[in-house]
């Protein structure tokens, strides 16, 4: 079995939606994970946060028309039969969640600490995420950068 990387909202925006930000850096990203021996983990809060985020970015703009496109595109990279289910741990989870909320000082959202700790539960070294915030998670190795996953590969 292949060690695994979870994928943050951060990266599989910048995939799907091409006007992102982040979208060069998360197709390079992608391809850098894509090439070595480790396989991207999409658990459903992040593809719930993404597509979430991507169409209100969308609506703003008033570009309604791409709106399906954006469901084309996340359904090429997670669907309901690839996606990890991590969700309905939350009630189990939910005290660790918060303390790891109260303990980043707020800087981690919901999402995240149940990311991280779904991380921790399923021995998954690493996130690709561009945010930041998962810095502070001891368990957790962010990579940001192809070359990070070139050294997480080399470990």
């Amino acid at each position: 079995m292949k060690p695994e990387i979870a994928i943050d909202s951060s990266l599989l925006v910048g995939l799907i939606y091409p006007n992102d930000n982040w979208h060069s850096r998360s197709v390079a990203l992608w391809n850098a994970i894509k090439a070595t021996a480790y396989l991207g983990t999409f658990f459903d809060c992040v593809a719930g946060e993404t597509i979430s985020a991507a169409t209100r970015r969308l609506h703003e703009k008033k570009r309604f028309s791409e709106v399906e496109i954006l469901f084309v595109q996340l359904n090429t990279y997670v669907s309901v039969e690839t996606m990890t289910w991590i969700l309905p741990d939350v009630p189990r989870l939910y005290p660790e969640i918060i303390n790891l909320m109260q303990s980043s000082s707020g800087a981690l959202n919901f999402n995240d600490a149940l990311i991280a700790l779904a991380c921790r539960e399923r021995e998954i070294p690493a996130i690709a995420s561009f945010d930041t915030d998962f810095d502070q998670i001891e368990w957790l190795h962010r990579i940001a950068l192809p070359k990070d996953v070139i050294a997480l590969n080399d470990k």
